[in-house]
């Protein structure tokens, strides 16, 4: 998730997975499917994004469930762009959704948040023209 590689409003802008392990994990997933790792840099510890090959540009993230995103399920989230964080989760919220965790910066004009749907799933929601920094929202539960 990149200010060069903008999503238009209603995509699939990324995946990732958020667990205790993120370096067990991303070793399972480069040996089963063939993804190459490159570390990113968290401030003490890394995270990962994983390409298809070489020279391919990141497809996915393998995240150490830690910080801001310590509380996130760990199941491959789809990140589906939304022009405003607010209005999408006050619709969330009045059709029967719940917000799962709150506003987190994504990255340079990036925030995101995760939603439960009426059903149960469970989905992150980005937005990609926010401002310098993230707010916050009460959390309602984990799914």
């Amino acid at each position: 998730m990149s200010a060069e590689a903008r999503s238009p409003v209603g995509s699939i802008a990324w995946f990732d997975l958020t667990v205790a392990d993120a370096v067990a994990v991303r070793d399972f997933y480069a040996a089963v499917v063939g993804w190459r790792p490159a570390p990113v840099d968290q401030g003490g510890y890394d995270d990962f994004n994983m390409s298809p090959g070489p020279d391919g540009p990141p497809v996915a993230g393998i995240c150490h469930a830690r910080g801001e995103i310590a509380a996130l399920p760990p199941q491959w989230l789809a990140y589906l762009v939304v022009a405003d964080l607010e209005i999408s989760i006050g619709r969330c919220r009045d059709l029967g959704g719940a917000l799962v965790a709150g506003l987190i910066g994504a990255g340079p004009g990036e925030r995101f948040c995760v939603i439960r749907d009426p059903a149960g799933a469970v989905v992150a929601l980005i937005e990609q023209s926010a401002g310098p920094g993230p707010t916050s929202l009460t959390e309602e539960g984990a799914p």
